[in-house]
């Protein structure tokens, strides 16, 4: 196919019309540059397309022929435009979105609530995992847009503010009990308790092994768990103390299910945003999220 695709519009428009001249007008171009057109086009493919009278031009069998084709490829992008017009109408697209279990289950989904009452032909894939996997896959350009916790350098991506949280440190006020019959001061009590955190390689962990560096305070005895949900359970039936965000549980807070943990010196507050890379390609799906949260966040 090594023709321009104006000479195939011209044949078919030619050949739709059965005349030269109706087929210029309608082109808006020259009787000449219609004739000129279809004289290259024939030369090309070396056969006649049309035979020629005074009445008007008509398909040749060879002409015939190829003008099922042609016919067949402007109706495939007729439908084309059509399809892409009704999809631009609609609002048709689709989100890829990566977040933790967590700030999905807590954060991502009120504002896919409501996202998706308004956007309803926007398709939403999400993908959850550490916050470090999500920043490698938006990287990557395997997703479009993250929630997570503000990177300390953000390199190529574009931080959107949704909230502040707090990191606290919950238990029961048995378990708390228990730990002050054991003789245990207060002031080191992380340093003797069973202390419930998420994994090393999510990224609220990593935020908080600072805070332990930096204020010089030693785990004795530590259990691990995959996302902040197993957290509050454990917490709840009295296994330990668990680190979780102090907006996730603020029923248990105030039934007294759970109780916070006085601290000399708490844990710094801290920002959860959505991210996307700088250069991301242009995504009405995309553009429509960001709108959407921007107008209905915290900010």
């Amino acid at each position: 196919m090594n023709r321009n695709l104006s000479s195939y519009q011209i044949f078919y428009v030619a050949a739709n019309t059965g005349n030269i001249s109706k087929a210029a007008r309608e082109l808006y171009i020259s009787q000449p540059a219609v004739s000129k057109s279809i004289q290259k086009l024939e030369e090309s493919l070396g056969c006649t397309l049309f035979a020629r009278s005074s009445r008007g031009v008509s398909l040749t069998e060879e002409g015939a022929l190829f003008y099922e084709h042609v016919r067949s490829a402007f109706d495939t992008l007729t439908t084309g435009e059509e399809k892409l017009k009704q999809s631009l109408a609609l609002g048709v697209g689709h989100l890829r979105i990566g977040v933790s279990s967590t700030l999905c289950k807590f954060v991502l989904l009120p504002y896919l609530k409501h996202f998706i009452r308004s956007h309803p032909h926007i398709r939403i894939s999400i993908s959850c995992q550490s916050t470090n996997e999500t920043l490698q896959m938006l990287s990557a350009g395997q997703l479009d847009l993250g929630l997570v916790g503000k990177p300390e350098h953000l390199r190529h991506l574009h931080f959107d503010f949704a909230e502040t949280v707090e990191d606290i440190f919950v238990t029961t006020e048995e378990y708390l009990r228990n730990v002050r019959l054991r003789g245990v001061d207060e002031a080191r009590i992380f340093e003797h308790a069973t202390m419930m955190l998420l994994d090393k390689n999510n990224f609220s962990r990593q935020y908080i092994d600072r805070y332990f560096l930096l204020n010089q305070i030693s785990l004795s005895d530590v259990i691990e768990v995959s996302n902040m949900d197993l957290l509050i359970d454990f917490a709840k039936i009295g296994i330990g103390i668990a680190c979780v965000i102090r907006r996730f549980v603020e029923t248990e807070l105030s039934t007294k299910v759970l109780i916070a943990l006085p601290l000399p010196t708490p844990v710094p507050k801290r920002q959860i945003g959505f991210v996307y890379a700088d250069n991301h390609p242009k995504n009405h799906a995309l553009e429509e999220f960001l709108g959407f949260c921007r107008e209905h966040g915290e900010a």
